[in-house]
């Protein structure tokens, strides 16, 4: 986006410019924009292989039906079944697979849960022995029944669990990265101020598809969608940030308030203008 514009609406007042600040501060937002980055990146990771294969498709594919299973269930089998036949499906070899699988099937019951008990120590037990609260414990017989039920999609009890995390979490973040993207010089201001807002109103409509998902499948488009805006929105203020604070040269609007070295063509008539602008501004 063209940082000069001819005529384009002159900084506010309050509004200082990356290259208006010292760069102890230009070098503190670099280093959490930096981290805030590659941790944007692992969530995204973490989603794919969260869902991937939810739905019994290729694993290696994250799929609107992936995302529909993972909120409102498969209603054809087992929590077990549809872990086993996606996500969890390299965990194990095809044999041990299927002895789990023979199990579920003839119903799961207590006296036979000996034979498969050491398939589950040997290849569950490192991410599902009941440390980490948000996987399920399949520690002992009845914990690891109550994922041989119909698989229903995440209880609205996990989803509430998960909801306030990821709003305060969220929230947080692109209050963050807004408000360090503040200092870049983008015209149109409501389009710079669309961008800031837009997230927000994402995370909003993200975290309501997840219950809509269980009584409308198609809200699972709705809540890629807003995933998408969510990344969109990110990226670019990342890159215009870091662009604008390390890369390219202050605006000539942002070099004129400097006394850089854009002249003014006529001082009295620039500093009437640049006055009613404030003014206009304040």
């Amino acid at each position: 986006m063209d940082q000069n514009i001819t005529g384009a609406q002159p900084p506010h007042r309050l509004f200082h410019h990356f290259s208006e600040l010292p760069y102890s501060m230009r070098v503190l937002f670099t280093a959490m924009l930096l981290l805030l980055g590659m941790g944007y990146l692992f969530a995204l990771l973490n989603i794919y292989f969260t869902y991937a294969g939810r739905a019994g498709g290729n694993p290696l594919m994250l799929s609107y039906e992936d995302i529909v299973v993972a909120y409102s269930g498969s209603g054809r089998g087992s929590v077990l079944e549809g872990a086993l036949s996606g996500p969890m499906s390299t965990m194990l070899p095809p044999d041990e697979k299927a002895r789990l699988l023979t199990w579920v099937h003839d119903g799961a019951t207590k006296p036979d849960y000996d034979a498969i008990k050491p398939i589950v120590d040997k290849r569950c037990m490192a991410c599902h022995s009941g440390s980490n609260p948000h996987l399920p414990n399949l520690s002992d017989f009845d914990n690891l029944k109550k994922v041989t039920a119909l698989d229903t999609g995440a209880s609205i009890s996990t989803l509430v669990r998960v909801s306030h995390i990821h709003l305060f979490g969220v929230t947080f973040i692109f209050f963050i990265v807004g408000y360090v993207f503040t200092h870049a010089y983008v015209r149109p201001v409501w389009f710079k101020s669309t961008v800031i807002a837009t997230p927000f109103a994402a995370i909003a409509v993200d975290v309501s598809s997840w219950y809509l998902i269980k009584l409308y499948h198609p809200f699972a488009w709705v809540e890629i969608g807003a995933g998408m805006l969510m990344a969109a929105c990110f990226a670019f203020m990342w890159l215009m940030t870091m662009y604008q604070m390390w890369f390219s040269k202050p605006p000539e609007a942002i070099l004129q308030r400097m006394g850089g070295d854009v002249p003014l063509a006529d001082p009295e008539v620039s500093g009437r203008k640049g006055r009613d602008g404030l003014r206009l501004l304040s």
